[in-house]
């Protein structure tokens, strides 16, 4: 689960870049809103470590990808909106599996025995 989800994360971010940048962006020379992936990467470090709070930013971030998407999907035409049904495909699994590693996270925490002071 978290193998696939780093791998839909750097998938997300290479179709933003490569969709803004030079497969269909939405005007000659707009190539800087291939800029949105920066976020993603940003949380990728984060996302190896042992940390849930990286995790937990993604599950928000992640969703709007996911209304991009849905809007530009409903709104435009041609490889555009082919382009905006694979980044809704991506960013729904990628907030499922996200949602999924934050809840066994939580449920391995929840599960190991807190050490207090004695007595």
């Amino acid at each position: 689960m978290r193998a696939a989800a780093l791998v839909l994360t750097v998938a997300l971010a290479v179709l933003c870049m490569l969709w803004e940048a030079w497969l269909a962006p939405v005007r000659p020379g707009a190539w800087l809103l291939a800029l949105k992936a920066l976020p993603l990467l940003m949380l990728l470090p984060g996302m190896l470590g042992p940390r849930l709070r990286p995790w937990q930013w993604m599950s928000l971030l992640v969703l709007a990808y996911l209304c991009e998407g849905l809007v530009r999907a409903t709104s435009e035409s041609g490889p555009s909106a082919n382009l905006a049904w694979a980044e809704v495909a991506l960013s729904l699994t990628l907030f499922v599996l996200v949602l999924l590693e934050c809840r066994r996270r939580l449920r391995a925490a929840a599960a190991t025995p807190v050490s207090g002071p004695p007595g």
